[in-house]
């Protein structure tokens, strides 16, 4: 076991013992504190304990495999042999669990899908992308809250922002940023080809009010009326708002509340998380190149996955994985993606340290 897991193992059965303490009970700001910080340890913990009880196992084994009793000899050295390779596997991934978590890793989510090249192809498959997000969401039982939706006559959607709110939705969802391909015969193709489009996706952690200081004097706030699809009102009155920083020049849309105050606390949300995210990447990109060129940057132009109709194949291209069950992936099955990604990431920053 390696020694920052030993520490996090250590730390845990601490924090355990705190928290029978009447003295911690008693206080629901340090209570919460620690609930918070004892489950940020679990499940390092869990696998820390876990092989100190198989080490034990296997020490015990091994001095039975010398004791000089054949058939003891012959369960010890069968034991042996199953624990030694679950050992190894379990101290690699030990070997990932301590490495520390980003503090951003544990914020809900903003999630921009937008249609790329394509079309109205390209605005149907970030439609479904978009289902996509909400159907794994459901699944991990976080909340969902959609913040602006720009659909298409067709039904497509030309861009669409949403939060996902849950705990470390953002850790999870974080390496989903990036250039989604499309392969697929569209339904308004009449020859049967095969095309090619593409969808955007842009991961951001939501920003609370503490983490991002706004000078009101930098916006600039406009109002009009809702649109719908190809243009038609929505809306009988101005609830629609743009907001304008001018310093950095972003521009945040939202009217798909009927209340201008509505609309103006969601872009703000936005807003929020586009400058931490800002601050983030420009605080990235101070680092050295090796971290910078890591897999799973979140490079906006980077094509990060394919989606294959014809093939019912899903490639991840940053880690060679593919997965034959297209469907099941835009029902919003797929963790195997994601958690291959992430510990690929894990493994290329313990690679550099």
């Amino acid at each position: 076991m390696n020694e920052r897991a030993r520490q996090g193992l250590a730390r845990f059965r601490e924090l355990e013992e705190m928290l029978a303490d009447p003295s911690v009970t008693s206080n629901i700001d340090r209570l919460r504190e620690i609930g918070k910080e004892r489950a940020d340890l679990e499940e390092l913990a869990q696998a820390a304990a876990e092989w100190e009880r198989m080490d034990a196992a296997l020490t015990e084994a091994r001095e039975v495999a010398h004791s000089g009793d054949e058939d003891l000899t012959e369960l010890a050295a069968a034991e042996i042999e199953e624990l030694e390779p679950k050992l190894t596997e379990l101290a690699a991934r030990l070997k990932i669990l301590s490495v520390p978590k980003d503090p951003d890793d544990s914020r809900n989510a903003i999630v921009e899908v937008r249609a790329g090249t394509g079309g109205d192809e390209a605005a149907l498959f970030a439609g479904e992308v978009f289902r996509m997000y909400q159907r794994f969401a459901d699944r991990r039982k976080w909340k969902t809250e959609v913040l602006e939706v720009n659909e298409t006559e067709l039904g497509g959607v030309k861009e669409a922002t949403f939060s996902l709110q849950g705990d470390g939705a953002f850790g999870v969802m974080r390496y989903e940023s990036g250039v989604h391909r499309v392969q697929r015969v569209p339904a308004t193709e009449t020859s049967g080809r095969i095309h090619t489009s593409a969808v955007s996706v842009a991961v951001l952690p939501e920003a609370a009010e503490v983490d991002v200081s706004i000078n009101p004097n930098d916006l600039r706030i406009d109002v009009f009326r809702s649109q719908g699809p190809g243009g038609q009102s929505v809306n009988t009155t101005d609830s629609a708002v743009r907001i304008t920083h001018e310093p950095t020049g972003l521009v945040v849309t939202c009217q798909d509340e009927k209340s201008q105050h509505k609309n103006k606390a969601k872009a703000l949300r936005v807003l929020r998380s586009r400058l931490l995210d800002q601050e983030r990447e420009a605080a990235a990109s101070e680092r050295a190149e090796a971290r910078r060129s890591q897999i799973g940057s979140g490079d906006r132009s980077e094509k990060i996955r394919t989606y294959n109709f014809p093939q019912n194949r899903v490639t991840d291209h940053r880690i060679g994985l593919s997965l034959h069950s297209i469907d099941a992936v835009m029902a919003g099955e797929f963790d195997e993606l994601v958690d291959a990604v992430r510990q690929q990431v894990v493994a290329e920053i313990l690679g550099g340290d």
